[in-house]
């Protein structure tokens, strides 16, 4: 009987922490956030503002993640002359330490550093009380604006949808704040 109460009070904790998940503000204004880099540096939200940026929450030893991190390096190539900006940030425990093994491995054109879970927690505002599922993706708009977030049990990151979904996203918020191009003017046809 006493393991039946407690997966009872699991699910109950869930039911109730599910619509906090769901309660992030969106749009929201992205606070600056700092992601440390394993040569001592660190690479802020406010270098990229300007950017359409995805930050991308990982953990380095995730399959999610990294199926995600492959997807965000596609975008990262091809998007990055328009505008896009990926960052990326582990936040298991040994992230420092994991890190240049997944450099090495993914190659990202982008940087990817570390930060603490309760950092990543509070950027997403994340219920702390509920565990993450992982990977945690924030899209911020080239005024800064977080437009919006995903955690990996979403359907926006379902296996056969995260590429087709991430594409679209990134596209929606290109062609939002997309620079005006100035207007060519033409000669009239008979102006000499």
């Amino acid at each position: 009987m006493p393991d039946r109460r407690f997966a009872l009070a699991v699910l109950g904790a869930f039911a109730v922490a599910a619509p906090a998940i769901r309660a992030a503000n969106i749009p929201r204004p992205a606070p600056d956030f700092a992601i440390d880099l394993t040569n001592g540096q660190h690479v802020t939200l406010a270098q990229h503002r300007g950017k359409v940026v995805a930050l991308a929450f990982i953990l380095t030893a995730c399959p999610d993640c990294q199926r995600t991190v492959r997807v965000l390096i596609q975008n990262q190539n091809e998007f990055g002359p328009r505008g896009f900006q990926v960052l990326a940030s582990a936040i298991e425990e040994q992230a420092r330490a994991d890190l240049p093994e997944f450099v090495r491995r993914f190659n990202p054109p982008f940087p990817v550093g570390y930060n603490q879970l309760r950092q990543a927690l509070d950027f997403m505002q994340h219920p702390p009380m509920v565990g993450p599922v992982m990977p945690l993706l924030a899209f911020i708009d080239r005024e800064g604006v977080i437009r919006a977030q995903y955690e990996g049990q979403e359907p926006f990151l379902a296996a056969d949808q995260v590429e087709k979904n991430l594409r679209a996203k990134i596209l929606e918020l290109l062609n939002q704040g997309a620079p005006k191009q100035p207007l060519q003017k033409t000669k009239p046809m008979n102006a000499h």
